[in-house]
């Protein structure tokens, strides 16, 4: 039988599914991907609106991950850096804080911050030193509690705690109180120490735009919701059945299969609301972290302060929401408006779009970095692939779509594939 006469479907066109496809055709299978919206990217998506690009959440690129340096073409996205720091709005004032070794322009600002004590600054050095000989494998063998239980038990002061990792990390890991694993926390830490957080010219949707541009082989079938996935068969929405040899499922296998019915993900959800301004109170690209307890804003990013490909009218301002609320959308927005002036002193916010995502990150226990293409493979004919198999990350998305595609091959060839894939990440 021809490889490309096997039936091999993908249920969804996220990152995981379009990397999974990537690896398929490079072995000289023809997989088909089934998506239920109009377009691939999953989470990953970008909208124009009003002359300006919105990203679908405020998400970065970190260039130092291991499987986007092997599966993206990074020179051709035309990444826009973000400095190695934070703006820090305390008590009405601006402070900034960052990396002078990697940024000269943060040494004078940080001096000067009066953030954290000196012994914090130590610590911080430490940590930094000791991440840079522990690899990602390392990490992720040890044993885990909390982001905050870590961070005290590392001797960090409460103000450096409250003031910068609080808010920082919770704007990454899409909750305020840092109960997201250690092991994620350091890392997350280690990524933006070997590498920048950076966005796209064209925004994050030309990521997954540049995957799908290298499927030469693959056949998308989209607006194609699936109602049911069993060994040989895929039932679709429309009560179209499909044969299938092989399939791939990359997100909710809890409502596709019947077996998984009682292992639904629990997920974090977070709110992002765009709005057009007419100056920046951040001249730099920084992100801006709201260091209040009280504050249902955690952090807030000019746009424009970065190139894009979109010419802007004016100042492009996005607000990330972590906490939990039960506010309508134009309580919302009020709410936000009146946070953006008496914490930042930001005013005349002129309301664009605002993107509630409410499977945002997976909620996740005893994340794990890798694993084995066996790890992946349900029944003998269904294979699972998300970032929810290890942890919440885009690394985590393309690792696992790589693994589940692995087994289909290593079950189609019999086990002849060479196992080298499974310590380049590390």
């Amino acid at each position: 039988m021809n490889k490309k006469d096997y039936t091999i479907h993908i249920i969804g066109a996220g990152v995981s599914g379009l990397i999974a496809a990537q690896v398929l055709e490079n072995y000289g299978y023809a997989p088909t991907i089934i998506e239920a919206t109009d377009r691939a990217g999953g989470r990953v998506k970008t909208d124009i609106i009003d002359g300006y690009q919105l990203d679908h959440g405020f998400q970065v690129l970190l260039t130092a991950y291991p499987a986007v340096q092997k599966y993206l073409d990074l020179e051709k996205l035309l990444l826009q850096k973000f400095l190695p720091g934070a703006s820090i709005f305390i008590d009405g004032k601006l402070k900034t804080i960052g990396d002078p070794l990697r940024n000269i322009s943060l040494l004078f600002p940080t001096l000067f911050s009066n953030i954290g004590s000196f012994s914090d600054k130590l610590k911080v050095l430490r940590l930094n030193k000791m991440l840079k000989n522990l690899s990602v494998s390392d990490i992720f063998d040890q044993s885990e509690i909390s982001t905050l239980a870590y961070l005290k038990k590392y001797g960090f002061s409460e103000e450096m705690i409250n003031s910068f990792f609080k808010p920082f990390f919770s704007g990454i890991f899409l909750e305020p109180y840092l109960q997201t694993s250690s092991r994620m926390f350091l890392f997350v830490y280690k990524m933006f120490g070997e590498g920048f957080a950076a966005l796209p010219k064209d925004g994050v949707e030309s990521i997954v735009n540049q995957l799908v541009s290298k499927l030469n082989n693959t056949t998308f079938r989209y607006n194609t919701p699936v109602k049911q996935v069993i060994d040989g068969n895929i039932l679709l929405e429309n009560e179209e059945k499909l044969d299938s040899n092989f399939t791939i499922v990359t997100a909710n296998a809890h409502q596709l299969i019947t077996n998984l019915s009682n292992q639904e993900i629990a997920w974090k959800s977070c709110d992002t609301l765009y709005f057009e301004v007419d100056y920046r109170v951040i001249d730099k690209p920084l992100i801006g972290l709201i260091a209040d307890d009280s504050s249902l804003v955690n952090n807030i990013f000019y746009h424009t302060s970065l190139k894009t490909s979109v010419a802007p009218n004016k100042e492009l301002l996005s607000v990330t929401i972590v906490k939990d609320h039960t506010f309508k959308e134009k309580e919302l927005i009020e709410k936000v408006i009146e946070e953006l002036q008496v914490f930042c002193g930001i005013t005349g916010c002129r309301f664009i779009k605002h993107y509630p995502i409410k499977e945002a990150l997976p909620k996740l226990q005893n994340l794990q970095y890798e694993l084995s293409e066996t790890e992946t493979k349900l029944t003998s004919t269904i294979f699972l692939a998300g970032d929810q198999l290890l942890n919440g990350s885009l690394n985590a998305a393309m690792i696992s779509g790589e693994r589940a595609a692995l087994g289909i091959i290593k079950a189609l060839e019999d086990g002849l594939i060479i196992e080298q894939l499974t310590s380049e990440f590390s």
